[in-house]
């Protein structure tokens, strides 16, 4: 396949690309006759806003030699994401199943990753000094060392030069229980991973799977993420700022809020009211993408936050994984929250 040459990027995300079967009509898997198509992975949902907010962004991955793998990196190409380290190979598309719930049934996802492109890439198979070359930030996440072994090696080895060239780690939690199939736990394998990262999103459940790390479930959120965030700072040498995102529901309402920790002190956001969910599945990614594009562009610790809380708040209106949305927008949300109002 022939992909566009792109030039330096400010941010390389590396995981696993999927496409996403959304049951269609609110309808339960054991209802529906036919499925949303839209494309994801953790990662590559980052980039995604990172492009569309102005900041270059370039995705390494492995995917199959086919019009589905090829539609879903065109529709990344739209929005500016640079795929011209994508490694072509194998013979399966990473796939996953969603059910969508409301304020009585929670949302289900099934996944299909077994013997993926991505899940069968080997350590040497990318060229991670070219793929590194001119970029200032790598991203990923514990997804994309969840699905197999090699792929956890490769992260491994892309950690190892991203960090020999002076590249800023950034790393998402990302914990996903019925990922880790292959004979290790998330335990075993993300603490070593996770030690060169600097910047880190995470929430208090998956610090408790990779750490052990507890905090005391009567506390304020406030109050568990300083918890939190200070049995991780011994965890993680190289860690300079945290952020987290927390939802809490209301009745019909939902809660969105966050935390973040940066360079020893603490920030908490006012949050949004948010009355309505379209699709929630995203807003983690958008979250991150807030973080990293005020790391990017100097912003001070309060505004940073607020930005990112307003990114993850936004893609709750969006169907699909993608923050589908501009810095123009971002900033009137942020300004005015939930509208109704009709834009002429």
């Amino acid at each position: 396949m022939m992909t566009p040459v792109y030039g330096p990027v400010q941010l390389t995300a590396f995981g696993e690309f999927m496409m996403r079967l959304h049951s269609a009509g609110s309808q339960r898997f054991l209802q529906t006759r036919e499925y949303e198509v839209w494309y994801a992975g953790a990662e590559a949902n980052a980039c995604v806003l990172l492009s569309r907010l102005g900041m270059p962004t370039r995705y390494v991955t492995r995917v199959p030699d086919n019009d589905i793998a090829l539609a879903g990196l065109q529709q990344l190409q739209s929005h500016g994401v640079a795929t011209d380290h994508v490694l072509y190979g194998g013979e399966k598309l990473g796939l996953y199943f969603t059910e969508p719930g409301n304020q009585m049934r929670a949302t289900r996802v099934i996944y299909d990753r077994t013997g993926s492109s991505y899940a069968e890439l080997q350590p040497g198979m990318i060229d991670w000094k070219k793929a590194l070359r001119d970029t200032r930030y790598f991203h990923w996440s514990g997804v994309a060392a969840a699905v197999s072994q090699s792929a956890a090696d490769v992260c491994a080895e892309a950690l190892a030069v991203a960090k020999e060239n002076g590249v800023i780690i950034s790393a998402d939690f990302n914990y996903r229980s019925t990922l880790w199939k292959y004979g290790k736990k998330a335990a075993d394998i993300m603490p070593a991973l996770l030690q060169p990262a600097e910047v880190v999103v995470a929430d208090l459940d998956s610090a408790a799977v990779y750490f052990g790390i507890t905090t005391n479930t009567n506390a304020s959120l406030e109050d568990r993420f300083k918890q939190c965030c200070e049995a991780l700072v011994k965890k993680l040498p190289s860690l300079k700022t945290l952020g987290m995102s927390f939802r809490k529901t209301d009745g019909l309402m939902h809660e969105y809020s966050g935390a973040l920790l940066h360079q020893g002190q603490y920030y908490f956001s006012t949050g949004y009211r948010l009355p309505f969910i379209t699709d929630q599945i995203g807003s983690g990614d958008a979250f991150t993408a807030g973080i990293l594009y005020g790391l990017m562009n100097g912003f001070e610790p309060p505004a940073m936050l607020e930005f990112a809380i307003a990114c993850g708040a936004i893609k709750q209106s969006i169907h699909g994984d993608w923050a589908i949305v501009t810095k123009q927008e971002v900033e009137q949300f942020m300004q005015t929250g939930s509208s109704g109002r009709i834009i002429r």
